[in-house]
């Protein structure tokens, strides 16, 4: 197992692609499973993953779409357990869900609004979270898995709300690289034990190469997810 002092390398990998995904569905909190091209990129992530250093741990949203990517990495790597944590759920998108793009923006105008917005303390009608109580929750999960593990490799399985917010902690000077986040791109961070974050390796998704399985299916405008 690689041993890394002083910090632990967090190796947080985006769900596979779900069938709501590519019918631009707002999933937020709602559960869906992978598709067959889901499956085809968690396989092909977890081939890549077995290859590279022991890890220690792997850890999880507990959303179906993410903890099944999870489970397929964990067996192909010789992991256990898989471990489930409600922190690492994407946001709450709240009377978005289940609702595609083009209807989001037509039936729930308001809300659609206040999801496009900047503002990072906006809440979303029907229970939807803002970006700063994303952001709150899911760094404070990640320091806690980096506490647990200084020292480790481990794997995160998450959304790519919480992807960009992660980045926004560990860069947070720096624009985000190209405003999107394809299913199961591997994303390294390294966390000191004395709290500092720094951004190892971004957006790799070399491992899908081989599958035809790149393309993004997240919506067109950079400031979009369809989650």
């Amino acid at each position: 197992m690689a041993s890394f002092n002083g910090f632990a390398e967090i190796v947080i990998v985006r769900h596979g692609e779900t069938s709501w995904n590519a019918s631009k569905i707002i999933q937020g909190h709602m559960n869906s499973e992978l598709n067959e091209t889901g499956r085809k990129q968690a396989i092909a992530v977890a081939v890549r993953l077995s290859k590279e250093p022991k890890f220690a741990s792997i850890y999880s949203s507990d959303l179906k779409r993410a903890a099944e990517t999870a489970e397929i990495i964990a067996n192909h790597c010789g992991l256990p357990e898989v471990k489930l944590d409600p922190a690492l759920r994407e946001r709450h998108l709240g009377d978005l869900q289940g609702l595609t793009l083009r209807d989001a923006a037509k039936l729930k105008a308001e809300s659609y609004q206040y999801f496009l917005s900047k503002s990072r303390d906006q809440e979303i009608p029907g229970g939807g979270e803002s970006l700063d109580q994303v952001y709150n929750r899911c760094t404070s999960c990640m320091e806690g898995i980096a506490k647990k593990h200084s020292g480790d490799r481990v794997i995160v399985v998450t959304h790519g709300g919480v992807l960009r917010e992660l980045y926004k902690r560990a860069s947070p000077n720096s624009k985000f690289p190209n405003g999107t986040i394809l299913n199961t791109s591997v994303n390294v961070i390294h966390i000191s034990e004395n709290g500092e974050w720094s951004i190892k390796s971004w957006g790799d998704i070399s491992h899908l190469q081989e599958i035809s399985v790149i393309q993004s299916t997240i919506a067109e405008d950079k400031n979009l997810f369809v989650v």
